[in-house]
């Protein structure tokens, strides 16, 4: 198995071409301060390994996934943990995000992410990370 796959950082596999995931992904890079997050496009091949290992398909999810250690969270349960994570202001808030039912918070979810290329748009292509955080990047 590739080494990527034992790290101690959580990896962040996201829609490559859909503009607000990519505004997401570099606003994580931005406030990620303890450099904890790897990350990588749901297209690519550590996506396709992470969903062999895992035994799922997370293309099917339609959300963005993290990884972290033997787990996996999705859709709000990923947006919560990336921002609890980064240490920012966002941390408190997050905490009372929690009290509401995730069944709830998947639904505005799954409404929000059915409508970002609506919304948003979506590029030709997967964003091209620049040299200064590329090596933060799997493919």
């Amino acid at each position: 198995m590739a080494s990527f796959l034992n790290t101690q950082k959580d990896i962040i596999l996201f829609d490559g071409v859909c503009n607000f995931c990519n505004s997401y992904i570099n606003y994580t890079i931005r406030h990620d301060r303890l450099n904890r997050f790897l990350f990588a496009p749901l297209a690519g091949e550590t996506a396709l390994k992470l969903s062999q290992q895992h035994v799922v398909n997370f293309n099917k999810f339609d959300s963005i996934i993290v990884i972290s250690g033997n787990r996996f969270f999705s859709k709000s349960e990923a947006v919560l943990h990336i921002l609890k994570n980064l240490g920012t202001w966002w941390s408190p808030i997050i905490n009372v995000a929690y009290l509401v039912p995730g069944c709830i918070r998947n639904r505005v979810y799954q409404k929000f992410a059915r409508n970002r290329y609506a919304l948003f748009g979506q590029a030709d292509h997967c964003m091209v990370p620049t040299a200064d955080v590329r090596s933060r990047f799997l493919i």
